[in-house]
C-alpha cells in the first residue's frame, strides 16, 4: 500500500524549521559562510551521483572527486580568498605571486583528469572508461554548476558595477552593505521563487492535471502543474523585485523567474531520469521527509549556472 502524500509532512516540516533559518543567514552573510553552506550541499549531493553511478555498475572515485569539487568551489570565492591570504602575507613582509581565479580553476580542472586518469591506470574494478566518464560527469554536472551559485552571490560586491548602479566607484560603508544586500536577497528571490515553483506545480497538477508532462521520465507531472508553477515562479520574483531588488528592473525580474519556471523545472525532470535510470525513488534519505541533498536541490543545479550568466553579462554589465 503506497502511504499518503501528506504523512511525511510533520518530518518535512519540522526539517524546514531547522533549514530555512539556516540558508536565510549564510545567503544573506554571504562571503565564507555561503561558500561553506554551499560547498557542503555540493559535496553531499555528489556523494549520491556517484551513488547513483555505482548502482549503474561504475566505480567513480567518490573521494577524489568530493576533495577536487570542493577544491573547484573555492574558485569561486577566489578574489575574496586571494585578497585576505595577500594583505596577511603582505602585513608580515612576505609578497607571493597568487594566480588569477582563471588560472586557479584551470590548474584544479587539470590537476583533478590528470590524477583521475593515473589512478584509472592502476585500478582493476570495473570499466576504466565507465569509473572516468561517472568521476568527471559528477564534478561537472555538480560542483561546477553549485559553485556558480557562489560566483553568483560573489558578483555582490566583487562583481558589482557600482558606477553604474551608484553613481560611484567608491563605495561608502552604507553602500557596500546595501550591495551585499542586495546579493544576500538575489539568491534567496531565487530560492524563494523555486520553492514556490515546486509547491505551485505539485498543488496544481494535484488539483487539475490532466496532460502528462514527460510520463516516460516522472509520471504524475502534469503540463497544467507545470504551468502553475511557470505562474508562480514569475510572479514571486516579480514580488521580490518589489520588496528587496530595487537594482532590478521589472523586464529583469521577470526573466529570471522564467527562467525559474522552466530550467528549475528541466533541472527536477533531469535528476528524475537518472533515478529512474537507477531505479531508485530518492538520491538518497539523508534528509527524513524529503529524500536527498540531490533531491532537495536538483533544480539549482541545472537552474544555477544559467542565473549566473544572465546577472553577470546581461544584468550587471
Amino acid at each position: 500500500m503506497s502511504s499518503s502524500p501528506f504523512s511525511s509532512l510533520p518530518q518535512r516540516a519540522l526539517v524546514a524549521l531547522v533549514a530555512i533559518p539556516v540558508i536565510v543567514w549564510t545567503t544573506l552573510t554571504g562571503g565564507y559562510a555561503f561558500f561553506a553552506f554551499v560547498a557542503l550541499i555540493s559535496a553531499l549531493a555528489l556523494y549520491e551521483f556517484y551513488r547513483l553511478m555505482e548502482i549503474k555498475g561504475a566505480a567513480p572515485l567518490k573521494t577524489v572527486g568530493i576533495a577536487f569539487g570542493f577544491l573547484l568551489n573555492g574558485a569561486f570565492i577566489y578574489d575574496r580568498t586571494h585578497g585576505h591570504v595577500f594583505r596577511t602575507l603582505e602585513s608580515v613582509g612576505v609578497r607571493l605571486s597568487m594566480f588569477s581565479q582563471q588560472q586557479y580553476a584551470l590548474v584544479i580542472l587539470l590537476l583533478f583528469l590528470l590524477v583521475v586518469l593515473s589512478i584509472e591506470l592502476f585500478r582493476t574494478r570495473g570499466s576504466a572508461l565507465a569509473n572516468l566518464a561517472a568521476t568527471v560527469a559528477g564534478v561537472a554536472v555538480v560542483s561546477l554548476f553549485f559553485g556558480t551559485l557562489i560566483a553568483t552571490r560573489e558578483l555582490f560586491p566583487f562583481g558589482f558595477p557600482s558606477i553604474t548602479f551608484l553613481g560611484t566607484g567608491t563605495l561608502t560603508a552604507e553602500q557596500t552593505e546595501l550591495v551585499n544586500r542586495w546579493g544576500g536577497w538575489t539568491i534567496m528571490s531565487v530560492f524563494v521563487s523555486i520553492w514556490m515553483c515546486d509547491t505551485a506545480a505539485y498543488f496544481g497538477g494535484l488539483t487539475f492535471g490532466r496532460h502528462r508532462l514527460f510520463e516516460r521520465v516522472s509520471p504524475k507531472k502534469s503540463w497544467e502543474g507545470a504551468v502553475f508553477g511557470f505562474v508562480f515562479a514569475v510572479a514571486t520574483m516579480l514580488v521580490m523585485k518589489h520588496l528587496t531588488l530595487e537594482y532590478l528592473s521589472w523586464t529583469h525580474a521577470a526573466v529570471l523567474g522564467m527562467l525559474v519556471g522552466t530550467l528549475g523545472q528541466l533541472g527536477d525532470l533531469v535528476e528524475s531520469r537518472l533515478k529512474r535510470d537507477a531505479g531508485v525513488k530518492d538520491s538518497s534519505a539523508i534528509i527524513p521527509g524529503h529524500g536527498g541533498v540531490y533531491d532537495r536541490f536538483d533544480s539549482l543545479v541545472f537552474l544555477a549556472p544559467v542565473i549566473y550568466l544572465y546577472i553577470d553579462f546581461i544584468v550587471l554589465s
